[in-house]
């Protein structure tokens, strides 16, 4: 198996490269209600949902979400069920969770504003350093190096023939080619022609280390989780909670399965136990 070797680019490789990713985005540029602000709480919004899924099932909760909670003030100021209902839908409900601990933060440490440093994003709840760096980014125009999984197949498509790619091996190949005369809509360009590869049916990043391919949601514990916070939302329970023999029943989910995602969701304190019935945290 080839392993990755540093490369170094020359000006005319980058410059070449450029042009191609610039070509194929003015041609093919996607459009999303997030591109089209520079608001840093709705483009903050925007990251943390389409953390791990698809842009197309993001829009329409994103829209919703900004509809209800225009404001980092308005989440912080709302009740953790009502963050959850909302989010309903989207899965990998912790993010709703730590939106809504990020807000609050913002508002406590912040005076409000989103902060504009990586630095300082990095350290809220639930953003790590992609998220902080693409915040950055995408909000206040800054030249932040930063991977996802769109812009890792592009650099892999272009520059590694190798399998078992790191991010360290990208890296140095996406501080060399970063525009930093808009980085903003670099970025933007670069995920949507590693969209496009993958629409050809190419999709460099099996070549990643950082590569997994998504376990099957039905029967995962993922769907139990999902189960147990979707009804505990729903406004008809209020806050006086169900039994999990009584969400099994209405989500038709194995018990078992059912008492392990209870435990994980009470240890990220996102329900608890009250006298035998599980309540949100």
């Amino acid at each position: 198996m080839k392993t990755p070797q540093l490369i170094e680019l020359t000006s005319s490789q980058i410059t070449s490269f450029r042009e191609t990713i610039w070509a194929h985005f003015r041609e093919n540029g996607r459009v999303f209600p997030w591109r089209a602000t520079s608001d840093p709480y709705a483009i903050m919004v925007s990251e943390f949902m389409l953390q791990q899924t698809q842009t197309a099932r993001v829009v329409e909760k994103y829209e919703a979400w900004l509809s209800r909670f225009p404001t980092v003030q308005s989440v912080a100021g709302a009740e953790l069920s009502e963050v959850l209902s909302l989010w309903n839908g989207l899965g990998y409900n912790r993010r709703a969770k730590f939106l809504h601990e990020a807000c609050r933060t913002i508002c406590a440490e912040h005076g409000g504003s989103v902060p504009s440093d990586a630095e300082s994003l990095d350290a809220l709840p639930g953003i790590g350093a992609y998220t902080a760096r693409a915040i950055a980014t995408f909000a206040f125009n800054k030249a932040e190096a930063f991977i996802e999984t769109n812009i890792r197949s592009v650099f892999i498509h272009f520059f590694f023939e190798a399998s078992e790619v790191s991010d360290s091996d990208i890296l140095p190949l996406v501080e060399a080619t970063l525009d930093r005369s808009n980085p903003r809509l670099w970025y933007y360009a670069l995920m949507d022609y590693g969209a496009d590869l993958k629409k050809r049916g190419e999709n460099p990043s099996r070549k990643s280390k950082a590569y997994t391919k998504q376990s099957t949601f039905t029967g995962s514990l993922r769907q139990a989780r999902g189960a147990i916070l979707r009804q505990l939302t729903k406004t008809e329970h209020g806050g006086a909670g169900l039994t999990l023999e009584e969400i099994a029943t209405s989500e038709r989910i194995d018990l078992g399965r059912l008492a392990v995602a209870a435990e994980k969701l009470a240890e990220e304190g996102m329900i608890r136990d009250a006298g035998g019935r599980c309540v949100l945290g």
